[in-house]
């Protein structure tokens, strides 16, 4: 598996973008959304919003912008990009994403792409970043049967898998920050 050369597997590119933000009342918070059912692997599935590349898209930056734009009504211009966090490749799915970190300075009105979004959860930083919500859970998928996960519990929602390995990366960069 080390040497797996993942251009080989022709993947899709993606790109999605974890967007935080102020409330109305001043507190951080993180955009999450949960998928619409569909036939497919990431079928009503937690994740940040994003997407596959289109052909008009200039690099997987703009794609994260253009697909968090389109899905949860974020204006791309209004995102500061500030950093590029791990590419993963995503074997269920042969999706290899590009997940970048962004910032807004004020509240969005954040409004879900009827097609492919069922709801918009908003994250409050502290619960994120609680230990307490960094959990280990027993699930299921359609290739492997009763796994223990490493997940966090958000909103009553437990995330893991790639969109799990990717809030990780997150928590760590903001508790080396603080």
């Amino acid at each position: 598996m080390e040497n797996l050369n993942i251009k080989d597997l022709k993947p899709s590119e993606a790109g999605v973008m974890a967007v935080f933000y102020p409330n109305i009342s001043g507190k951080t918070y993180l955009v999450l959304i949960l998928r619409k059912k569909y036939k497919g692997v990431h079928s009503n599935q937690i994740g940040f919003p994003g997407g596959r590349v289109e052909p008009e898209d200039e690099n997987l930056q703009q794609t994260a912008l253009r697909e968090t734009e389109e899905e949860v009504g974020i204006p791309r211009d209004r995102i500061e990009v500030i950093k590029k966090l791990t590419r993963l490749y995503i074997p269920p799915s042969n999706f290899w994403v590009q997940p970048y970190l962004g910032l807004l300075e004020n509240t969005p009105t954040l409004i879900p792409q009827e097609s492919e979004v069922e709801r918009i959860l908003e994250v409050n930083l502290d619960h994120f970043l609680n230990d307490a919500n960094f959990v280990k859970e027993e699930l299921s998928t359609s290739y492997l049967k009763k796994m223990l996960v490493p997940a966090f519990k958000l909103n009553d929602q437990i995330v893991w898998g790639a969109t799990g390995m990717m809030l990780n990366e997150i928590r760590e960069i903001f508790r080396k920050s603080f």
